[in-house]
């Protein structure tokens, strides 16, 4: 009988394209990887994997058992998720995701309430840009997701994930108190039209938004410092170096220097949780989605 762990094991190499990051996957060292797959020759008669350059490739035979591997991991996870769905407790280990703000603003009041009322459920928590999340959780490296769009771009939800939107997260322009629309009850995008702005990180969700919702009203962006965390951009923004858009979730404190004006067409993210729909009936997603629902900052701001 072929063991299920070293089916894994090869489905990992194949997903992830090397023994290295198939064990750094499967948080084990590549010498396990390595011994798992030469069992599962063993145990198959077949090789199943050849050397190519520095690295290797699978076989014909090594294809063929991962399309079957496939198959044998979802229903295997399926059925995990019916026998806790049937005996209905909230119990094992749950592996979630968060992009940073909500990581910081939403995800530690829906962790304490989930702990509290769930004691024998243990979380794992990570902060993931949502690009990075989403293909985790589909693969099933995660079981679930904190993700976010804008109402002005949608972000697309793979097949074989489901979501539930957990709140949305009003926009505001963050400008140098010197600015001349510092003191304006709202301002128009295409007033700033020229600043100088500062954005998220370039492999970021936000920053791909803010070039686009830009060039969106006519705006070419005229970006001149890039930081991750929106407390960075605050900073900046309060030395008078640029202009930036910023949630209200991620604000953190308004520093001195620094005037936050409404926009006058609302721009606002929208933020998600996400899972494999095989997983759907695992009463751990279900907590953990109440839990984030009644979060303090689930309400918006």
């Amino acid at each position: 009988m072929l063991d299920l762990e070293r089916l894994r094991a090869l489905h990992s190499v194949a997903t992830y394209g090397s023994v290295s990051a198939a064990a750094d996957v499967l948080h084990v060292t590549t010498s396990a990887v390595s011994q798992q797959l030469a069992k599962l020759e063993r145990e198959t008669g077949q090789k199943l994997l050849e050397r190519n350059g520095r690295g290797v490739r699978l076989t014909d035979a090594a294809e063929l058992l991962v399309t079957h591997a496939e198959r044998i991991l979802s229903l295997v996870e399926q059925a995990q998720a019916d026998l806790e769905a049937h005996r209905g407790s909230v119990v094992g280990q749950l592996t979630l995701a968060a992009f940073p703000t909500a990581a910081r603003g939403l995800l530690p009041g829906a962790l304490r309430r989930l702990r509290a009322d769930h004691p024998d459920l243990s979380v794992l928590l990570r902060e993931e840009d949502p690009l990075h999340s989403m293909p985790l959780v589909l693969r099933g490296d995660l079981d679930m997701a904190v993700v976010q769009d804008w109402n002005n771009e949608p972000l697309p939800i793979p097949d074989g994930l489901q979501k539930a939107a957990i709140c949305d997260d009003v926009a505001d322009v963050a400008l140098p108190a010197e600015h001349p629309l510092a003191g304006r009850d709202s301002v128009d995008l295409k007033e700033l039209a020229g600043d100088p702005w500062i954005s998220s990180s370039p492999d970021s969700i936000c920053c791909d938004w803010l070039l686009r919702t830009l060039r969106a009203v006519d705006s070419e962006p005229r970006i001149v410092h890039m930081a991750y965390e929106f407390a960075t951009q605050l900073a900046l923004v309060g030395a008078g170096l640029g202009t930036a858009i910023l949630p209200r979730m991620g604000r953190c404190d308004v520093p001195p220097g620094v005037a936050i004006v409404p926009l006058a067409a609302p721009l606002y993210r929208r933020v998600y949780a996400v899972w494999r729909e095989k997983a759907a009936r695992r009463p751990a997603i279900r907590a953990a989605l109440q839990c984030l629902l009644a979060a303090p900052s689930a309400s918006g701001r």
